[in-house]
C-alpha cells in the first residue's frame, strides 16, 4: 500500500453541523486565581482552530481540560460530542495529542519511539507496519528510522512528534505550541503538513503565541487573563475590530517619537513594532484623507526634532488587533 494514501479516510459519528470541540462557559481556578473565566466557543469539523494568545493567558489549562487531564471549576466541554468531564476515555481513543515539548523519548530511535506510541494507542499487526510508514513518509524520516530521537534537530522532531500523534489516525488533533523553540523553516514546513491533515477531513485545534501562525489558521479565538477577547476568521477579526487607519511610522528615536504622537491626542492608540511605531486613527470612516494625516503625524514629529524617514498607511495585523482587543479589555 501507498504510505502516502495511508489515513485519508478520517470516519466520524457527528454530521456536518455538529461542532468537533465545543466549550460552555469553561472555567478553572487555581484557589483564588482565574486561569480560564468563562470561555465559550465551537470548532467546525475539518478546520484549523487557532488558540492564539501569549505565555500565561490560559491557553494549556483550556487544552487539558478538553482533552480531560483536569477538570473544569464549571462550565463544559465537548469533543466529538462527548463530555470531557464523563467520557474521556472514549474521547482519547478519538483525538491526538501534541505537547510543547514533543513528547518524545530521547534514548529510544524515531522507530522505537512510533512503536511506543502504536502500542499506547492499540494500533499493531499490519494496521501499524502501514501507520508507521504513513508517518515516517509524512515527517520525511523514511531512511531514518534507526537515529536516536535526541539526534535529530528541532524541526526533525517536531515532525516525529506529529507523526506520533496521528499514529491511530485521530480525528481531532491538539497542538499545544508545537512550533515554539523551533526555526522559522521548520514552522513553515510543519504548516504544510497540518494543512494537508487538514485536507484530509481532520480538525486542528493549535495554540500558539506566533501572531505570523495565526493568519494560517481558518478561525481564530484571542485569550488574555483567561477570557477571550476577539474571535472569527483572521480577515474578520482585522476587519471588524479596527476601524480606522494606521500608519507605520520610520522615524528617529521612536520611544520619544511614541510619546509624542500619544500627546498630539490624535491616535487612539500608538505602539512601538520593533523599530517602527504603529499609530491608529480611529474613526468609521476608512476613506479618510490618509495624505492629511501622515503629514500632521510628520509634522508632529518634525516639531520635536525628530527625524521621519518615513510613513505609510497599512491594512491592520492580527498584532494590532491583538493589542486593541487586550487594551479594550483592560478598560473594562
Amino acid at each position: 500500500m501507498n504510505a502516502s494514501c495511508v489515513g485519508r479516510n478520517v470516519i466520524s459519528t457527528l454530521s456536518n453541523d455538529d461542532p468537533a470541540v465545543e466549550a460552555v462557559d469553561l472555567t478553572r481556578r487555581f484557589g483564588h486565581f482565574v486561569a480560564v473565566d468563562g470561555v465559550s466557543f465551537s470548532v467546525r469539523r475539518g478546520e484549523i482552530f487557532g488558540f492564539l494568545g501569549p505565555n500565561g493567558a490560559g491557553k494549556t489549562t483550556t487544552i487539558r481540560m478538553l482533552l480531560s487531564l483536569i477538570r473544569p471549576t464549571s462550565g463544559r466541554a465537548f469533543v466529538l460530542g462527548l463530555d470531557a468531564a464523563q467520557q474521556a476515555l472514549r474521547i482519547r481513543q478519538r483525538i491526538g495529542y501534541m505537547s510543547q515539548k514533543f513528547s518524545l523519548y530521547d534514548d529510544l530511535s524515531v522507530a522505537q519511539n512510533l512503536a511506543f506510541f502504536g502500542g499506547t494507542y492499540g494500533v499493531r499487526g499490519r494496521r501499524f507496519q502501514e501507520r508507521r510508514d504513513y508517518a515516517l513518509h509524512m515527517a520525511g524520516l523514511e531512511g531514518r528510522a534507526e537515529e536516536l530521537a535526541s539526534h535529530l534537530s528541532g524541526g526533525w522532531r517536531q515532525r516525529l512528534a506529529l507523526g506520533c500523534a496521528i499514529l491511530h489516525d485521530p480525528e481531532v488533533l491538539f497542538l499545544d505550541e508545537p512550533t515554539a523553540g523551533v526555526d522559522p523553516i521548520s514552522r513553515r514546513g510543519f504548516w504544510d503538513l497540518l494543512y494537508d491533515l487538514s485536507d484530509q477531513g481532520r480538525t486542528i485545534f493549535v495554540t500558539t503565541h506566533y501572531m505570523d501562525e495565526a493568519e494560517h489558521c481558518h478561525r481564530l479565538a484571542f485569550i488574555q487573563r483567561g477570557r477571550i477577547v476577539a474571535m472569527g476568521s483572521p480577515e474578520a477579526i482585522k476587519r471588524e475590530s479596527i476601524h480606522g487607519l494606521i500608519l507605520e511610522i520610520d522615524c528617529d528615536a521612536p520611544s520619544e517619537a511614541v510619546v509624542r504622537l500619544c500627546d498630539s491626542g490624535m491616535f487612539s492608540d500608538v505602539s512601538l513594532y520593533g523599530a517602527l511605531i504603529h499609530a491608529v486613527m480611529e474613526g468609521d470612516d476608512r476613506s479618510a484623507d490618509e495624505a492629511f494625516w501622515c503629514a500632521r503625524a510628520r509634522e508632529i514629529l518634525c516639531e520635536a526634532g525628530l527625524g521621519v524617514r518615513e510613513i505609510d498607511v497599512i491594512p491592520p495585523s492580527l498584532e494590532d488587533v491583538f493589542i486593541a482587543s487586550v487594551r479594550e479589555q483592560g478598560t473594562r
